[in-house]
């Protein structure tokens, strides 16, 4: 039953407003508890200066209670990789096996995480040599589903990311 299903949404300074509110709420359309978190709990910026509250810090959540993760792009991600809780959260979502949902520079966060090796995805071009070093197989394809890992290049993707992050919630949970 999907209202059982939570999701959690990283968010940090100058993240892409197309990247993180067509999937917040089109999880909530789909039924799904959403929590947002931040490096601390409070209200941030957007790329255009459109604000959004993240009533969560990354420090003491757990990926136990949450079914997926989603991480969208901007220049949030290269905030969020320097957050030590926030990487292990990550982590832990690998670990556990619960879905991870990247679009455009979010795969930096899961490279910081160490988590890519061997892991076909996909990402905005600029990352590319950044999740290839990292030890990923980078592809320039517009979704890539690969060992719990839902990833896409840009805000263009979208519908099409968000089918692949659905239906992966509902096939691991």
């Amino acid at each position: 039953m999907k209202q059982d299903k939570r999701v959690l949404i990283f968010i940090a300074p100058l993240f892409d407003e197309r990247e993180f509110i067509y999937p917040y709420y089109r999880l909530l359309e789909a039924g799904y508890t959403v929590d947002v978190a931040g490096p601390k709990a409070g209200s941030y910026k957007g790329k255009t200066d459109f604000s959004f509250d993240a009533p969560l810090a990354f420090q003491g959540l757990k990926a136990t209670d949450y079914d997926a993760l989603l991480v969208p792009g901007g220049f949030a991600p290269d905030k969020i990789r320097t957050e030590q809780a926030a990487l292990d959260l990550v982590r832990a979502f690998k670990e556990a096996g619960k879905p991870i949902a990247m679009i455009c520079h979010a795969g930096w966060v899961a490279a910081s995480a160490g988590i890519l090796k061997g892991v076909k995805l996909t990402s905005t071009k600029a990352i590319k040599d950044d999740l290839v070093n990292a030890g990923a197989d980078w592809v320039d394809e517009e979704v890539v589903v690969d060992q719990g890992l839902i990833t896409s290049r840009g805000p263009a993707d979208m519908p099409a990311f968000m089918r692949a992050f659905i239906k992966e919630i509902e096939t691991k949970n």
